[in-house]
Formats: structure tokens, sequence, C-alpha cells
């Protein structure tokens, strides 16, 4: 593989990362890999398969997790990830995360972590499995040290995570008073993300069981699409529909162009056009979009071994830079003998 380029390392620093829980959907491509895709060009990029943190809520299913990180690094890649641009790598391959999460945790207040949102709402939210646990609790604090190892100017995230960007912002300060300036402290690069209904009308999710991913053949995606609700009002070819409250709309909205949407919002309302047709003309767009993508990825499908050795070559180039903040770590908290 290539070395980064000489200027990448010039410019500002990004962490950002996903649990490999296998092959993405639309709500994956829209919501972070179009986004990390804009920015690999302006930031030197790390995209880290955070497979412990999987392990925080599903420590006992890991039957499938090498399949599932070379699927969803596939998709990274077709999608057009740059692994020249970016440097891809899995979490539990560097070991100095966890020593930087051990040492976090030693400075991290227990309530710090306790009010952290998406805690609370994981608690009362999953009930098919015990996650009162140590790691669960903690898993701020990893996805701190993630970040503070590669002394990341700013993380992509969504809305949801900035809680937990925050808490790295804290834990960088507090270390640094005990110990000197060692992490700039990260700043929340909000990821703006468009409704993206599954095909339920919920939100998608893979956890829903109403997800297109992004591997899905032409006949899989209508077959999903065909099922979906729409306007539940409309009961009949010949009932006037409302395209505000469509999932269908919504979908149209963010892949069809633009003569597409201004038609089906007209003729929607004057029972013009029927749900099938809408459908029909939404997958399209859809299916246009997905073309290329999965395109490349049968290009990584014949050769698998390719996944892995960008994840090599990125494992090399972020150990490096884990190595070197680790070493100014351990001096700086006074665990180097002088």
């Amino acid at each position: 593989m290539s070395e980064p380029l000489t200027e990448q390392k010039r410019k500002p620093r990004i962490l950002s990362g996903m649990r490999p829980t296998g092959r993405l959907h639309l709500g994956n491509l829209m919501g972070a890999l179009d986004n990390w895709i804009k920015l690999q060009d302006q930031y030197e990029s790390y995209h880290c398969v955070v497979d412990w943190h999987m392990l925080t809520t599903d420590y006992a299913e890991t039957a499938d997790l090498q399949d599932n990180i070379w699927q969803m690094t596939a998709d990274w890649l077709a999608a057009g990830l740059d692994p020249v641009k970016a440097a891809f790598f899995v979490q539990s391959r560097i070991l100095e995360h966890a020593e930087l999460h051990l040492l976090l945790s030693m400075i991290t207040p227990l309530g710090w972590l306790e009010r952290v949102p998406t805690y609370k709402e994981q608690l009362e939210n999953i009930k098919d499995r015990d996650i009162h646990t140590y790691g669960f609790l903690g898993y701020p604090t990893l996805q701190a040290a993630d970040i503070l190892i590669y002394k990341a100017d700013a993380v992509p995230v969504g809305e949801d995570q900035a809680p937990h960007i925050e808490l790295a912002r804290e834990i960088a300060r507090r270390f640094n008073n005990f110990y000197g300036p060692i992490f700039p402290e990260p700043k929340t690069r909000l990821t703006p993300t468009p409704r993206l209904p599954g095909t339920d009308g919920r939100k998608m999710s893979k956890s829903y069981n109403n997800a297109i991913y992004l591997s899905d053949a032409p006949e899989t995606v209508w077959k999903k699409v065909s099922t979906m609700i729409t306007d539940p009002a409309r009961k009949r070819r010949t009932d006037p529909g409302n395209p505000d409250i469509c999932p269908v709309f919504d979908l149209h909205k963010v892949f069809s162009d633009q003569p597409i949407i201004d038609r089906v919002n007209r003729e929607c309302r004057t029972a013009e056009i029927g749900c099938i047709d809408c459908k029909k003309l939404m997958v399209e767009g859809l299916n246009r979009r997905l073309a290329p993508i999965q395109q490349k990825r049968r290009e990584y499908e014949a050769d698998p071994q390719k996944v892995w050795d960008v994840l090599d070559d990125g494992t090399v180039r972020a150990r490096k830079v884990a190595q070197e903040t680790m070493g100014e770590v351990r001096e700086a908290m006074g665990l180097v003998r002088k």
C-alpha cells in the first residue's frame, strides 16, 4: 500500500469509527460514509473498526465478528473511502488503545459516565441481554481513548454522539490539568443526517430488520420497497395522498432527481400517480446510486484479501501514531524510569 500523501501530514486530523455489525445500509451511507468521503480530502483521516465497542453490548455473540469486519470494511471501500487518504484499522489490533483506556479510567469520575444520555437510554431499551457491566458503563472512556490517542482535532458524529465527544473533551482537560498539555480537546463536527426511514417507517436500523443494504441487488431492493408503508390515509388508488408524511417520499428526496421529486409531490396530492408507480420511480434513482458501489464491491468479493491488506496497512500507520502518543503519556504520568 502507498504511504499517506505528504501534504496530509499538515492537515488537521479526524477520528471516526463504526461497530462491526456486518453489511452497511442506506442509513450508514447517508449518516456517516458520505460525510467521511468528503472529509478525507480536508483532513488526515483515521477510521476505526471498533470491535471492542461491539463487545460492550454483544459480548456473547462473536462467532461472526471477523466476517462482519470484512463486510463493513468492504462497504467503506466500495462507497468511496480511499485507503491512501485515510487509515483504516481494527481497534483491538492496537493494544495502546486499551492501555490509554485503563489510564484514563483512573481519572474519570464515575458520575461523568453515569450521566451520559445513551447509557441511560440503552439500559432502558436493551432488554434481551445483560448490559449492567463494567465495560458498558466505561465505554465512553474507551471512546475517549480512541480519539485522544490520535490527538484528533475533530470527530464527525451525529447529534446523538455529541455528549460522548464532550466527555472526551472533559477527560482530556482533566488529564492535561494533572500531567501537562498532552491532548488537544477534540471538537465535535456534527454530521448532517437526512431523515432516512426504513421499510416500516421507523428509523432505518439493522436491529429493526427494516434496512436496505448497500449490497442489496436491484430485485431485493424492489422487494423491500414494494411493501413499504405510505400515507396510511391513502387506501385506494383514487385517494389523494400527502407526501409530507410518506416514508417513500422521504427516500425520493434523497435518491431521486429534482424533476421526479417535484412530479411525485404534485401528482400524489391529486392522485395522478399511485403508490406502486411512485415506489418504482424511487427505486430507479436508488438503484442508480447503488450501482457503482456494488460494482466496486464485487472487485473486493473477487479478491477478499485486498480488504485485509487495507486493514493491515492502516493498522501499521495508526499504531505508529498511537505508540508515539503513549510514549508521551507514560512519561507525563511518571510511568517511565528516568
